[in-house]
């Protein structure tokens, strides 16, 4: 039997994307190379026809628009057969109502990855898993071509999809305006600012922070609203 140990590997925070090309839904795709100056939420799902794998889809789809706002594309994969996929989305837009959604259309690429290819490239097939399919991973990559976030879910959990945006957008902002995001943070509420790199740097953050419309708690943790330069 193949070890999987040795052809699994999870792609780092900071690590470029790792290259691949793949047949999908929607047609084939060379990775990440088509999606330049893009961000990209790529994510992973045991199998086709599973209730929980369903829910998501549903959702992704309904918030794909949303996502598109965001400069974001959206990729998913599972190891089932192109086939099953077009399968299986069919059904989705034909016969399944969730939480108000129905007749939703899945227009986002799902690949086919039958050799688990795309899946051990990501790290996306854990070998104590309750299974060798693949779990429910999440890569959000940014226009660089750059893993900036990953996470993990058990086949068994369904993801947040609310919070894998909120994610996004934290990144987004975080770029844009160099800037932190604090736990719980919501689009539109205050960031952090950078600790400062010296005392006199401290020392006239504090005193001058009032003035410069910043609210220091200390030193060393300060906020501002997202309006204020």
């Amino acid at each position: 039997m193949e070890n999987i140990c040795e052809k699994t590997h999870m792609p780092l925070i900071g690590d470029q994307a790792p290259s691949f090309e793949a047949d999908t839904t929607q047609g084939h795709i060379k990775f990440p190379e088509d999606y330049k100056g893009k961000w990209v939420i790529l994510f992973s799902h045991p199998a086709d026809f599973t209730p929980v794998c369903t829910t998501e889809f549903m959702t992704f789809a309904s918030m794909e628009k949303e996502f598109e706002a965001l400069n974001c594309k959206l990729i998913g994969l599972s190891i089932d057969s192109h086939y099953s996929h077009i399968a299986w989305l069919r059904t989705i837009k034909e016969k399944i109502e969730y939480k108000g959604m129905k007749n939703v259309e899945v227009n986002f690429p799902v690949i086919a990855d039958l050799k688990m290819e795309v899946a051990r490239l990501y790290g996306m097939v854990q070998p104590n898993a309750s299974d060798e399919s693949a779990v429910r991973a999440v890569f959000i990559i940014d226009p660089n071509q750059k893993v900036r976030a990953l996470m993990y879910y058990p086949s068994s959990s369904g993801r947040n999809f609310q919070e894998i945006k909120r994610l996004l957008i934290s990144l987004q902002t975080g770029d844009k305006h160099k800037v932190a995001t604090p736990a719980n943070w919501q689009p539109g509420e205050d960031v952090i600012v950078p600790p400062p790199g010296s005392c006199g740097t401290a020392k006239d953050r504090v005193e001058g922070a009032k003035e410069q419309g910043i609210k220091c708690l200390d030193w060393f943790i300060c906020f501002k609203p997202l309006n204020l330069k």
